[in-house]
C-alpha cells in the first residue's frame, strides 16, 4: 500500500492552499492509500539553520516526526504559494532544518554529488500563483519550481517530480477555484 505525505507550506489556515491540500487528501483517501500531513505553520521549530552546516542543531520533536514521515513515504505532496518567486520563509526553514546531511543525502568525499538518500520516492508540486505561468518560465525561469524540484527533492533521489502550477490566483473567482479544487481531487484519486 502506497504512502502519501501531504506537505502545506502556506501559513495561513484559511488560505487556498489549505483547501487545496485538502481536496488532495480527500481524493487520495478514495486509494486507499496511506496517508500523512504536514502543515508546516502548525510546527514548533526554529527556522533558522543556526550554524549552517558547521554544527548540527538539535532537531525539535516535530521535525524528528517530519523527518520520520517524509523517509516513511513513497510521494510526496508539496502545496505552497509562489511568493516573490520563492516559497513562504517558514517552509525555506523547514526544508533547510530538515533535508540534511545524513538525513536526506550524504555526501562523499571528494566527489561533488551526495549518495542521495530519498531514492525511490516521487512528488508532486502543487504551487499557486498570481503570476501567470507564461512569466514565471519565460522571464523568470521558474525559480522556486527549479529550488525544490532539483535543487532539494531530486539532489536527494526523488524522482520523478511533477508540477501543477495553478494561476492567476488573486482575484480569481469561486468557479475558478471550484475547478481547481476539482482537479486536485481527481490528482489525488490517481495515486497508485
Amino acid at each position: 500500500m502506497k504512502q502519501v505525505l501531504v506537505i502545506n507550506g502556506h501559513p495561513d489556515k484559511e488560505s487556498f492552499n489549505y483547501a487545496l491540500a485538502e481536496a488532495y487528501v480527500k481524493g487520495a483517501n478514495k486509494t486507499g492509500a496511506i496517508l500523512s500531513q504536514i502543515n508546516i505553520s502548525e510546527l514548533k521549530f526554529d527556522p533558522n539553520l543556526k550554524f549552517g552546516y558547521r554544527k548540527r542543531m538539535e532537531l525539535e520533536p516535530d521535525l524528528i516526526d517530519a523527518i520520520d514521515k517524509i523517509k516513511k513515504a513513497d510521494h510526496i505532496v508539496w502545496v505552497f504559494p509562489l511568493w516573490w518567486y520563492s516559497f513562504p520563509a517558514l517552509m525555506k526553514g523547514f526544508i533547510d532544518r530538515v533535508f540534511l546531511p545524513g538525513i536526506t543525502y550524504q555526501p562523499i568525499e571528494g566527489k561533488p554529488f551526495p549518495k542521495k538518500l530519498l531514492k525511490g520516492k516521487t512528488a508532486h508540486i502543487i504551487i499557486t500563483a498570481d503570476t501567470p505561468k507564461w512569466y514565471n518560465f519565460l522571464v523568470m525561469k521558474n525559480p522556486a519550481i527549479n529550488q525544490l524540484k532539483k535543487g532539494t527533492l531530486q539532489f536527494c533521489g526523488v524522482n520523478p517530480v511533477k508540477v501543477t502550477y495553478i494561476a492567476t490566483i488573486k482575484n480569481s473567482g469561486a468557479s475558478f477555484r471550484k475547478k481547481w479544487l476539482e482537479k486536485i481531487a481527481v490528482l489525488g484519486e490517481k495515486i497508485k
